[in-house]
């Protein structure tokens, strides 16, 4: 395998292509992220994915499209940990196995919980403590959380404590602070994968509130063994894009840039890929999982998927030689299946360099089959786990 300088890693967050074997353990037997939203627009443009070959990937609903002759190398990944969520997800990609999946609480959180908090925090109390949507819980609390400066409290399905605030009354900076006391405190039994800062205003342009770009996520760290780690320990340069540096908690990371939606998020790549010239850029584009899949608006997620493959060229022409671009994903997250959770599915692997021969990957046992491939093309020592890709 031909070592490349410079690798492209874009994660289309939760663009999965159908349920994984145990599916039925996580309640999503038949989920199919991609297959469903094509099912439902035949039309859907896609011809760049199309022709890299993700309608080719083994099992992939033939809704997608297959073409003939495809340019890329393309197959599908499966999931060995143990969840769903973005940091499992995230955290296989670069060698970590979850044995134990995260603390989820679907009821809202226990009082054990709660009180500490709100003590440590010198809040006043919190609003909310419910799983709810975000932008719709800001509409039906951000007048009281105004009025009595308590924050608000929510989660999903996902392992996330999720505090809400205004940063005009509450202030930003408070925000975060007391965002820092719960993840210290969410340890041991009560061990959430993140817990996220999450500001909102007064909507400028009409009624109600609307959230602000400057959420903040903190996840526990991933430790030293992992792909992130070694590239940071051998001075190799990871440039990470959107939420990666919050998953990992900046693990190895060496330059961030946050992102507001996943136009800007190409917009940062496309930048990234014109001054950096060697290491790892790592992106992750998240609006297919916050605003399309956990809203369960497929028009939009569909929407999304053509906006990206019509933006898909301009990658692929600011790639050098000897670089490759990977497209893959972190879970499912199925906007046409029932309730707003993540979905249990195999992601989509597609992988694009000059002088590669086309190769259908079949199905890969783990998602750290990227992180080890990465490595080895980096020249880093070997994963924990992952088998590389041999092309």
């Amino acid at each position: 395998m031909k070592s490349r300088k410079r690798i492209i890693w874009i994660v289309l967050d939760s663009v999965g292509i159908g349920a994984l074997p145990d599916a039925e353990r996580f309640d999503d037997v038949g989920a199919d992220t991609l297959g469903h939203i094509a099912e439902a627009y035949p039309d859907m443009k896609i011809p760049n994915l199309r022709a890299l070959g993700l309608g080719c990937i083994d099992g992939a609903n033939p809704a997608i499209g297959a073409v003939p002759e495809p340019t890329g190398i393309y197959g599908k990944a499966s999931e060995v940990s143990d969840g769903k969520d973005s940091v499992t997800g995230h955290w296989e990609m670069i060698g970590i196995r979850t044995k134990e999946p995260f603390q989820t609480f679907p009821e809202g959180f226990p009082d054990r919980i709660v009180e500490p908090f709100i003590r440590e925090a010198g809040i006043p109390g919190v609003l909310g403590n419910c799983v709810d949507s975000g932008t719709a819980i800001i509409q039906r609390l951000g007048r009281e959380h105004e009025e009595t400066g308590k924050p608000i409290l929510y989660t999903s399905q996902d392992s996330v404590f999720q505090i809400a605030a205004s940063e005009e009354t509450f202030g930003l900076e408070r925000l975060y602070r007391i965002c820092e006391i719960a993840r210290k405190q969410l340890v041991g039994e009560n061990l959430m994968a993140r817990v996220i800062a999450r500001p909102f205003i007064r909507n400028p342009e009409g009624e109600g509130y609307v959230r602000t770009p400057n959420r903040h996520d903190l996840a526990i760290p991933p430790g030293s063994e992992n792909l992130l780690a070694y590239l940071g320990a051998a001075d190799v340069p990871v440039i990470s894009v959107g939420k990666i540096y919050d998953l990992f908690s900046g693990c190895g990371i060496k330059k961030a840039y946050k992102t507001v939606s996943n136009p800007d998020g190409i917009d940062r790549t496309l930048e990234v890929m014109q001054d950096a010239k060697e290491g790892l850029i790592f992106t992750n584009l998240v609006e297919f999982d916050s605003t399309w899949g956990h809203r369960r608006d497929v028009r939009g997620y569909k929407e999304g998927l053509e906006a990206f493959d019509l933006r898909l060229p301009e990658i692929l022409n600011a790639m050098r030689e000897d670089d490759l671009l990977i497209l893959t994903a972190d879970h499912g997250c199925d906007p046409s299946y029932k309730g707003t959770d993540h979905t249990r599915e195999y992601v989509p692997i597609l992988m694009y360099g000059q002088g590669i021969k086309p190769q259908n990957l079949g199905t890969r046992n783990s998602f750290a089959d990227l992180g080890e491939t990465v490595g080895q093309l980096l020249g880093v020592q070997h994963l924990p786990l992952g088998t590389a890709i041999k092309f």
